[in-house]
């Protein structure tokens, strides 16, 4: 019997024994973080940009602020002087905002769409030439579950990361002859401190008790959110894959379920559902 185990043991597929060079944004804390450590740990060659110089025995930070184009092609060039490839990059860099439409500020909603959209972006910009010269090259833009609908006191941020999907999607017709590979990766809550460093819009009278209601709401499904080591879990095996979907989707039954329901659903049942789940009804 345990021979015949054997014959039909299963191997999974892993990423090449050879270490590859990742690029992680946004690496100074909560997910991007967990990936730099997850991958250098590996024995990957992992270079984090992000604003903060973090300090880890397991990747490389390169200060960048990635919505300063200068900063970001001096990081790449700078990543280059020592590698011979950039086999990976994960546009991670972003931030939330939290507030009614109405009374959002312009500059609040530029900030928001320079980093989440103009940013990763200008990434892959920075390092389409070398991957185009690899003929090779792998690209995961982390998106959201919430891209996919726009969500109450969330707008611009579901709308932020709507962009950068269809981006994505224009992307991959684009740079496919090179054999690059792109792909939006829909992320649900994820348990980090994402709360601390969201914008956060005037909120007036009208929309104060709803506000506070969701707000308190939103927090509790972060603080019992998906660890972030999960997804650098989900993301290697990924990595491993031939073919991307344009699409993938990870996070708590619950919330990806209301991806599909959305396309098939009628769509005044459809928010009526959105209602009861933020506690709107």
């Amino acid at each position: 019997m345990g021979r015949l185990k054997e014959h039909f043991t299963v191997i999974l597929p892993q990423m090449s024994d050879h270490p590859q060079t990742i690029i992680i944004t946004g690496s100074s804390a909560g997910i991007g973080f967990a990936l730099a450590e997850f991958f250098g740990k590996k024995g990957h060659h992992v270079y984090g940009l992000s604003r903060k110089n973090t300090v880890s025995n397991h990747f490389t930070t390169v200060p960048t602020d990635v919505t300063d184009d200068t900063q970001i092609k001096n990081a790449v060039s700078q990543i280059l002087e020592t590698e011979d490839n950039i086999d990976v990059l994960i546009n991670n860099a972003g931030m939330g905002m939290v507030g009614p439409v109405e009374g959002s500020s312009q500059e609040e909603i530029l900030r928001l769409f320079n980093l989440n959209l103009v940013g990763s972006v200008q990434m892959m910009n920075a390092v389409l030439p070398k991957m185009r010269e690899q003929q090779s090259g792998k690209i995961i833009n982390i998106s959201s579950i919430g891209s996919e609908m726009g969500l109450p006191f969330r707008g611009f941020y579901s709308a932020s990361k709507s962009a950068l999907d269809k981006v994505t999607e224009a992307i991959r017709y684009e740079v496919s002859p090179w054999k690059i590979s792109v792909c939006a990766l829909h992320l649900g809550d994820i348990k980090t401190n994402i709360a601390e460093n969201r914008v956060r819009t005037a909120v007036s009278e009208p929309y104060r008790k709803t506000f506070d209601k969701v707000y308190a709401l939103m927090n509790s499904h972060v603080d019992a959110g998906t660890m972030p080591i999960a997804v650098a879990a989900y993301i290697e095996k990924l990595l491993v894959k031939k073919r991307w979907k344009a699409h993938y989707y990870f996070g708590p039954f619950g919330q990806k379920i209301g991806v599909p329901l959305k396309w098939i659903l009628p769509q005044n049942f459809y928010e009526n559902l959105m209602k009861k789940y933020n506690q709107l009804d």
